[in-house]
């Protein structure tokens, strides 16, 4: 009777956070599909993806997205391998290193890069190229935390140091050791980083805002203060990303799990 008692109370929860979950979601989808009264219609998503601005934004956060992965991912993956190879006692420094993105505001930060790198003798706002550059700097920092848990994680799941001294048995060198070995070892972690580092660029709105680049957040922010459908459109079409995502991530994992079970 107990154990019956339980499985009922068990299902009523999930029911509940299931409706907790689809619920919105199913509420911003018929709100999406609205915009042509008295009938259900895609206009909303029509006139997003015909949008010209959405198109240039999209693909301009993409691109930083992208960029800030490859970036993310040369600094945090070395300085995680050699913190657990060599350096131990630095992992607790940079940990809290890693969290001040979610100490700091975010418009104390970009306000602190204007000031600095508005004038002599690094004026990286003088052009769109160096603008670029520094909101890569910025998205690095505003997705550190992210993508360095999840390099951490990763780490602690394999044996570094004896996979570390097979490699070096074999005379392979430090750049072989990492990307031969480790990185193959961390494809999951790396990915799950890297989406998280994608979700992050394209959602972010202040630094794009405030150094005055055609980024996907200020975009959408305008579009919802003079139109009513299209932010709903939006919003659907980034939760369908993030599934996407997910489902690679899924893919290859499965990939990863077939081919360490057959040895190859």
């Amino acid at each position: 009777m107990k154990t019956k008692n339980f499985g009922w109370w068990a299902l009523s929860w999930c029911i509940i956070a299931l409706l907790y979950f689809f619920v919105p979601l199913y509420g911003t989808l018929d709100f999406s599909l609205r915009e042509e009264k008295g009938k259900l219609s895609f206009l909303a998503y029509q006139n997003v993806l015909s949008d010209p601005q959405f198109l240039n934004s999209f693909r301009y956060s993409a691109t930083m997205g992208i960029i800030t992965i490859v970036v993310s991912i040369l600094i945090f993956l070395p300085t995680v391998y050699w913190i657990y190879l060599r350096l131990p006692q630095a992992r607790p420094i940079v940990e809290i290193i890693t969290i001040l993105p979610f100490v700091i505001p975010v418009i104390v930060f970009v306000f602190g890069l204007i000031r600095t790198f508005s004038h002599p003798p690094l004026p990286l706002t003088d052009t769109p190229f160096t603008t670029d550059l520094l909101m890569t700097a910025g998205y690095v920092i505003l997705s550190m935390p992210y993508m360095y848990r999840a390099i951490d994680i990763g780490m602690r799941s394999i044996d570094v140091r004896t996979l570390t001294e097979a490699a070096q048995s074999l005379g392979s060198n430090w750049l072989q050791i990492l990307f031969n070995v480790i990185v193959p070892n961390l494809r999951i972690a790396l990915l799950s980083g890297a989406l998280i580092c994608f979700a992050t660029v394209i959602g972010e709105l202040i630094l794009g805002d405030f150094l005055v680049r055609p980024a996907l957040g200020p975009y959408m922010v305008v579009v919802g203060r003079d139109q009513a459908y299209e932010p709903a459109a939006m919003a659907m079409l980034a939760w369908g990303l993030t599934w996407i995502c997910l489902g690679l991530i899924q893919f290859f994992s499965r990939g990863g799990t077939s081919q360490q079970l057959s040895g190859r």
